[in-house]
């Protein structure tokens, strides 16, 4: 009598066939996370220029026309101010220091291509494209004599 024997397992035809219907979907998702994942972060970008221009015009509204000096990463948009621009000596506003912080949580946001906050003061004329300092070096350009905030980053300076 012969025996029925039963096989257990997969084939290698048809372990070879999962794994490439596996790569075919792979190849189709991979490539629209990542760009979503740019759009997020594009998103983002929009979202914390108008947030440090909206902030930035407040605090000249309640400084006399003033626009923050733009020393120390833009510390009065973080700091409690007097009307003059000057930091109360904790940070958080006093009798004498009644004005700001106008961004929450002591650091400007994070710029989402380069991951950084700091601010790189520029000179020039208002309207005029700034110079960024490179791909993914730098945080936020200010120019602090006509309050203007740009993205220190080649490809979105113009935002």
């Amino acid at each position: 009598m012969l025996a029925h024997i039963r096989q257990r397992g997969f084939t290698l035809l048809e372990v070879l066939i999962v794994i490439v219907i596996m790569a075919v979907l792979a190849a189709t998702i991979i490539p629209q996370f990542s760009r979503h994942t740019r759009d997020v972060q594009e998103n983002e970008l929009k979202l914390d220029l108008q947030t440090l221009r909206t902030q930035i015009e407040l605090y000249k509204l309640q400084h006399g026309g003033s626009y923050p000096a733009g020393t120390n990463n833009l510390e009065q948009l973080t700091k409690a101010t007097d009307v003059a621009g000057n930091f109360s000596p904790t940070g958080l506003p006093d009798a004498e220091h009644p004005l700001g912080p106008y961004i929450q949580g002591g650091a400007l946001p994070v710029q989402p291509f380069s991951g950084r906050n700091t601010v790189s003061l520029d000179h020039g004329a208002p309207g005029s494209s700034p110079n960024p300092t490179s791909a993914d070096t730098g945080g936020w350009i200010y120019r602090a004599a006509t309050g203007e905030v740009f993205v220190d980053h080649p490809h979105y300076v113009n935002q």
